[in-house]
Order: structure tokens, then sequence, then C-alpha cells
């Protein structure tokens, strides 16, 4: 992974986490919820696997959470971080 993008992808991976934790949402919860199993999650957010776009709407539907909000977040802490 480029130095350039790998800050914002751990930024990203972490944002994710919080996002499963704070609904109260195992690794294999998630998993069952996204039809695949626990090592998908925990291999995406170990960043072992990249996430596309639609897996990362996939996961925010499994948590309830609106993926535009999400990613408006993201973008804020990103700025706040310096990383944009």
């Amino acid at each position: 992974m480029s130095s350039l993008y790998e800050a914002p992808y751990r930024l990203l991976l972490e944002r994710i986490r919080a996002a499963r934790r704070a609904a109260d949402v195992t690794q294999a919860e998630l998993a069952k919820r996204l039809g695949t199993d626990q090592s998908f999650v925990s291999k995406y957010e170990r960043g072992e696997r990249r996430l596309d776009v639609v897996e990362l709407r996939a996961i925010c539907i499994a948590l309830e959470i609106n993926l535009t909000d999400f990613l408006l977040d993201f973008e804020r802490e990103l700025k706040n971080r310096g990383l944009a």
C-alpha cells in the first residue's frame, strides 16, 4: 500500500471498528449479517484485506448506520488529523 494512502486507510479501519463496537456487534455477528464468516471481518479490520465501496456500504447497512454520514465523519476526521 502506498504511504500516501496508508494513514487514511488505517483511520478508515479504526472508524469501521469503532462503528461496529458502538453498535455492540461482534465480528461474528457482523459476519453473519453480511453472509460471510468472521475471518472476513477480522481480515479487513486488521488491514489484511482491502475493502471496496460496495463492501463498505454493506457493512454500514449491516450496522444500521448511514453510509453518507459515516463518510462525512471520516472526511472530517481526516481533516482534523491533517490527512486530507
